[in-house]
């Protein structure tokens, strides 16, 4: 079966024509011109600013002229992850996808469903000649995924709506009304090279096939970091048999929990016997603690290899073991506010060996507390200035404050209630979304996020649940009607 023949069928006509288009975050100009062609070809109006934002527009069902406009809101990017040994161009092939029972899937890579899914939905609004719906506007931004650019460099006057639909939650049942806001802290480590000792025996210790996932919505439970678990064995495996670090490199995204780590390291002819155990000792270790969290089909190797070139400063390598060891990583509170919201986490995202003088280490923050969101940043900050490392900040973002007041939110739960007959959970998220910025730009603005259930977003197990579409579709259509007639 193919995603074509699922129902609703215009829903995933338009998801399946955005699978075929590479998106990956920061390389958006296909996905651009894709939208602005497919809106010319259904002569549909079509609008994009100078950040590469697009905007469509439709008419009202007559009748409904003067509704409130409602905005209909998702990200053209996607992030790009792969498993291990797959080739996949993310910046030229299409996604593969599978139907796999209950669910849809990619062929050992990102989905893209987030948000291609949201994307979908307002393309089909956009198509569909059979509902009932005030004035509507299609925003697709930019570069949600690192950055939010999209939001942060949208114009004022570009969208006119009154009302905004996120499309871009990940759980159908909810109904989102407030998320964290979040930081990227960088710290660049400076280092040197000397030739490797020949005398010594060179191992590649990776720790790989890890859970991953999203970095806010998957941040409780309790994954492990593979960044900060391959310097745990480092750290350990020093105290027992020194070592000297020629390779690191773990993890790739701000907000994605790393999956993969590996670092090469030497060791003396007379402690490999030791540093051999010791790595068979850690690997029972670890499959232990992490097997709730984690399963079974994680691994940690330790692998005989060539003598390297070079390696790192003995200074530098014990600093950066030591400090991506002891990184705050994790859930660092939770809201006293919320009951079971996270508050303020930490994710310890990438180790890379940036050139030939500098290691980067890349840490995402977020908190729905935005002075947690600093204090944590700067914790990290202090860490990493320690060991002598220039630290920057990055892609800073403001929360979404709740208010249970909304009118668009009491339409939603109305409209959820009369479909399923049953209440919507209304929940804030720990994830960040690009509602906190829209509010900053218009602050008359009323909004509610939701969307289909999506499980394993930001990693290759990414999935969306088929019959969760359809009622997606439902909610969505309904709530337009709801509008309509308010």
């Amino acid at each position: 079966m193919k995603i074509t023949d699922l129902e609703p069928k215009l829903i995933w006509e338009c998801f399946d024509e955005i699978t075929k288009v590479p998106r990956p975050t920061h390389h958006l100009e296909k996905m651009e011109k894709f939208l602005v062609d497919w809106a010319k070809r259904h002569d549909i109006e079509v609008h994009t600013d100078k950040v590469g934002n697009v905007m469509m527009r439709k008419g009202a069902t007559p009748g409904h002229e003067n509704a409130p406009v409602v905005i209909l809101q998702g990200h053209q990017d996607m992030v790009a992850e792969k498993r291990p040994g797959v080739e996949h161009d993310f910046l030229n092939d299409p996604i593969k996808t599978v139907v796999d029972g209950e669910w849809v899937r990619a062929d050992g890579t990102t989905l893209g469903a987030d948000n291609g899914m949201g994307c979908a939905a307002a393309m089909a609004v956009l198509l569909d000649k059979n509902l009932e719906h005030g004035p509507i506007e299609c925003l697709f931004t930019v570069d949600e995924e690192q950055g939010l650019i999209g939001a942060n460099g949208l114009e004022k006057g570009f969208v006119t709506g009154d009302i905004l639909l996120n499309l871009d939650s990940e759980e159908m049942g909810q109904l989102v009304i407030g998320c964290a806001g979040g930081k990227v802290t960088i710290s660049s480590i400076p280092y040197y090279k000397k030739e490797a000792p020949a005398e010594l025996l060179y191992y590649k210790v990776s720790l790989s096939n890890l859970k991953g996932g999203h970095s806010g919505m998957e941040i409780a439970l309790g994954r492990a970091n593979a960044n900060q678990q391959l310097c745990r064995f480092l750290y350990e495996a020093n105290a027992r048999t020194p070592l000297v670090l020629a390779e690191i490199d773990g993890g790739n995204l701000a907000n994605a929990i790393p999956r993969d780590a590996h670092a090469v390291v030497g060791v003396s002819p007379a402690d490999e016997a030791a540093f051999t155990a010791f790595a068979a000792e850690f690997d029972k270790l670890i499959h232990e603690e992490f097997l709730f969290a984690e399963g079974k089909d994680f691994s940690f190797v330790a692998e005989a290899v060539a003598v390297p070139e070079t390696v790192i400063d003995d200074h530098a390598a014990r600093d950066l073991v030591h400090a991506v060891f002891a990184c705050p990583n994790g859930v660092q509170g939770m809201s006293l506010a919320i009951p079971g919201l996270v508050e303020t986490s930490c994710n310890l995202a990438s180790v890379k060996m940036v050139s030939d003088d500098r290691i980067e280490v890349t840490v995402h923050q977020r908190s729905s507390v935005d002075s947690r969101r600093d204090e944590i940043a700067d914790r990290v900050k202090a860490l990493f200035s320690m060991i002598g490392a220039d630290v920057t900040f990055d892609d800073s973002y403001v929360g979404w404050a709740p208010n249970p007041d909304s009118k668009i939110l009491r339409i939603a739960e109305e409209s959820y209630e009369s479909l399923f007959g049953a209440k919507p959970r209304v929940e804030a998220l720990h994830a960040g979304l690009e509602t906190g910025l829209f509010l900053e730009k218009m602050p008359g603005l009323d909004m509610v996020s939701f969307g289909p259930t999506l499980k394993d977003i930001h990693s290759p197990n990414e999935k969306a649940n088929i019959k969760s579409v359809a009622e997606f579709w439902k909610l969505l259509s309904e709530i337009l009607r709801r509008v309509a007639n308010s």
